[in-house]
């Protein structure tokens, strides 16, 4: 069955629709001649629209139109909305008050239906950019978090290896070499994570910087998750280092 894409317009929204036609779509032992839908489709064919809603936002003295896709086919959310923004108005989602027909929305997992919010519905932002001293330092440690994702990318490897080992992917008489490198790695990315805490808690921020000290204070809970994680592994690799040569030496006294 062969699936091809067709995009449309539903107002001023592109919406991409998937349908699948069946080579043996027939009736009465002859291809089907009943009338197209009004999409132009015949029955046959089953017809998938994306998720994507259109809204006006009025943000001080500019409205902004704003089309917005949910993620892995599934509804906008509120939070989908609020990222988009971002983008057009440089407010960041912390300082952002979204009002719809009165009313503050706050629930960011939310669908936007579940709001009432639909094609064209206009709503209303408040909210107050970053100077661009604040601007600064958030992209410092905005750099800061790539770098603990790098790491942490590293370490989850580690982790994977590790867990092969244990389920004896890799000859015995090979894994204390092995472990003995997984521990290394471990021990650097630890140094690493050590580094960017000593980074992030230097950083000094004014009071006002309330997006900025929101994103360190983050960036310390999660740097500090990984340390955990790096005891974690590095205990496993010396917990399974140690059977290996206990099992080892009874083979040597036998």
């Amino acid at each position: 069955m062969r699936t091809q894409n067709l995009w449309v317009f539903l107002g001023s929204a592109p919406v991409k629709l998937q349908y699948r036609q069946s080579p043996l779509c027939t009736r009465d032992g002859v291809l089907s001649n009943r009338n197209p839908g009004p999409l132009g489709f015949h029955s046959c064919y089953t017809e998938m629209a994306e998720n994507t809603v259109t809204v006006t936002v009025a943000y001080g003295s500019t409205k902004h139109s704003i089309t917005v896709t949910g993620l892995d086919g599934n509804e906008p959310i509120l939070k989908d909305l609020s990222d988009a923004l971002v983008q057009v108005t440089g407010v960041p989602m912390p300082a952002q008050k979204l009002i719809f027909k009165g009313k503050s929305l706050k629930e960011m997992e939310e669908s936007l239906s579940s709001f009432g919010i639909k094609q064209g519905c206009k709503l209303m932002m408040i909210g107050k950019r970053n100077s661009p001293e604040e601007e600064s330092e958030l992209k410092k440690l905005k750099d800061i978090e790539k770098s603990v994702e790098q790491t942490a990318k590293k370490l989850e490897k580690v982790d994977g290896e590790l867990t092969g080992l244990k389920n004896g992917f890799l000859a015995k008489d090979l894994q204390a070499e092995a472990l003995g490198r997984l521990d290394q790695r471990v021990k650097v990315a630890s140094e690493q994570f050590m580094k960017i805490l000593e980074q992030v808690d230097s950083m000094t921020l004014p009071e006002n910087f309330g997006d900025c000290r929101m994103k360190k204070k983050g960036l310390v809970k999660t740097v500090q998750g990984f340390l955990a994680q790096c005891d974690k592994i590095e205990a496993g690799i010396l917990d399974h280092l140690a059977k290996i040569q206990s099992k080892n030496l009874a083979l040597a006294d036998s």
